[in-house]
């Protein structure tokens, strides 16, 4: 059986936007932790190992685009973790360069919460088998 909390970082610059993502995806019994710039952001997939990324592409320090692509680089990190953008930036071009990274999903702001949620869930589903 399978013990391991279902942990989510949640990548947002925006404090609102960051603790109703937060406080929403945790009521769904996720372990969620945050961060507001992307490289706390970076750090943190790098010690806190997420299950699924919820990625704000315009962020301080490093945009979630540097974020995304150290993610896939790095061999660490390499191992399948989706990442779910969620963007203002809705232009066609972004969401090609999205693909071309290999980002998992892409919602543009302003979404709903459920939208995410749903995200979320498709992306976990996806995982073939998770270590406890």
């Amino acid at each position: 059986m399978n013990t391991h909390p279902i942990k989510i970082l949640v990548a947002d610059d925006e404090e609102v936007i960051l603790e109703i993502m937060a406080r929403k995806i945790a009521s769904q019994d996720y372990e969620v932790v945050t961060a507001r710039d992307g490289q706390e952001a970076w750090n943190k997939i790098v010690s806190e190992i997420p299950d699924v990324i919820v990625l704000d592409l315009n962020m301080p320090k490093m945009d979630g685009w540097a974020v995304l692509t150290q993610l896939r680089l790095n061999p660490p990190t390499k191992r399948w973790q989706p990442v779910i953008i969620v963007s203002a930036q809705n232009e066609l071009g972004n969401f090609k360069k999205g693909i071309e990274l290999e980002a998992d999903h892409y919602l543009s702001k302003p979404c709903q919460i459920e939208d995410i949620l749903k995200a979320i869930r498709l992306m976990l589903s996806l995982i073939p088998q998770r270590n406890t």
